[in-house]
């Protein structure tokens, strides 16, 4: 049975290897599942078996805060983070607490499977959260929605339709506050009453973008804000994709809208398909510049396209939460077997003719065609008369027509 004090002591650690570290360090991932959290602290704070970059940049955080040679700089770092959470209203989660989400931990399976241009893909040490809600439990059936900042009205409908249709079927939506498919797809969500995680690239007191304060404000209140930043640090284009596979991990699959061919959500999905999780993508119009990306990841194996909310849910919902297929409108003449089809499509609209020149242009028997024009007749598709059998006039009457017809 694990000590508390043992408990207490491995979330110390982690709070101050998060802190101290750049998130989803690979080196620092391996050295904790190696040695544990609180040895892989002693190690990288004293400079020895670890590498003369990950050294160099401990020691800069630590003189920065001035710390550096300080016997228990780890400590006062992890006092430090905590006392600042409570000022701002919000909470540390640690592997090490019952709120940690499990998903997150698949991210090993990236970091050991991705290659040198993914360095930063291991598991978060810790995360910074604002919001009423528990981590795990809401993230435990949840949906990433991502896609392009300067979204097109096509990508701005579909973010909010799909995530008004997720939200409001109790499914949480996770996006990462951005502009564009982010911000809309969290709007459509609160407009449905639901839950919505906003993963962020900064400190957990920035409100950034600008234009999203009040969004992502709400979010705080009513969901989750989530980063694995400590306050004060600022968005960089790094940043923005090492927090991707967050948002990859976080949800049983991700669904991107619209993207370019540089698009980061483009990252986002690579991560999920690394994770084994649903990657989903909406087509778009083939000549818009924001739906290029989507449709080069269509060609991937293993990606899904979709068009509803239902198509989504029976992606990664649970067995028998199927989508209803799509059907045309109904007409009167799909309840006729074959040969009754096949002989109406031989009857002419406009001219009426024998049952027999019926039969040989059908190809059936004269017999069968005798037989079946009367209930033909009945049913209300054809009218006969001395001369033979023809259309009812009805719209019907006008579509493939040849000749007279």
């Amino acid at each position: 049975m694990i000590h508390e004090t043992q408990v207490s002591e491995e979330r110390t650690a982690r709070m101050a290897l998060g802190t101290l570290v750049e998130p989803g360090c690979r080196e620092l991932g391996m050295l904790v599942r190696s040695v544990g959290a609180q040895e892989a602290l002693a190690r990288v704070i004293g400079g020895y078996g670890i590498s003369d970059q990950l050294t160099g940049a401990v020691r800069a955080r630590l003189r920065s805060a001035g710390l550096h040679g300080a016997a228990d700089a780890g400590e006062q770092v992890a006092a430090q983070m905590g006392e600042l959470a409570g000022r701002l209203g919000a909470r540390i989660v640690t592997a090490a607490d019952a709120e940690w989400p499990g998903a997150f931990d698949d991210l090993v399976r990236a970091s050991r499977e991705g290659n040198m241009l993914r360095r930063d893909t291991d598991p978060p040490m810790c995360v910074w959260l604002r919001g009423p809600l528990g981590l795990a439990e809401t993230l435990e059936r949840s949906v990433s929605v991502v896609g392009a900042r300067a979204v097109t009205g096509y990508g701005g409908y579909v973010a909010s339709e799909f995530a008004f249709g997720l939200a409001g079927r109790g499914w949480t939506v996770v996006s990462g506050g951005a502009l564009g498919v982010d911000v809309t797809a969290h709007r459509g969500a609160l407009i449905a009453g639901g839950t919505t995680v906003a993963v962020l690239a900064c400190g957990i007191e920035r409100a950034y973008p600008a234009a999203n304060a009040a969004v992502l404000e709400q979010i705080g209140a009513e969901g989750l804000l989530v980063t694995e930043w400590a306050p004060g640090t600022m968005p960089h284009k790094t940043r923005f994709l090492t927090r991707n596979r967050v948002i990859a991990a976080a949800s049983r699959g991700t669904v991107m809208v619209e993207a370019g061919s540089r698009s980061g959500a483009r990252n986002t999905l690579g991560y999920a398909r690394l994770l084994q999780r649903s990657a989903m993508v909406v087509p778009g119009p083939i000549n818009s510049a924001m739906s290029v990306g989507c449709h080069i990841e269509l060609r991937q194996p293993g990606t899904v396209l979709v068009t509803r909310v239902e198509e989504i849910i029976e992606e990664i919902g649970s067995v028998g939460e199927l989508a209803e297929p799509i059907h045309g409108a109904d007409r009167p003449e799909d309840d006729l077997d074959p040969l009754q089809a096949r002989i109406l499509d031989a009857v002419r609209a406009r001219r009426a003719t024998s049952a027999e020149q019926i039969a040989a242009v059908a190809g059936v028997s004269g017999r069968d065609a005798r037989r079946t024009l009367p209930l033909l007749e009945e049913l209300g598709f054809v009218v006969s008369s001395v001369d033979g059998y023809r259309l009812r006039s009805h719209p019907r009457a006008e579509v493939g027509e040849e000749e007279d017809r």
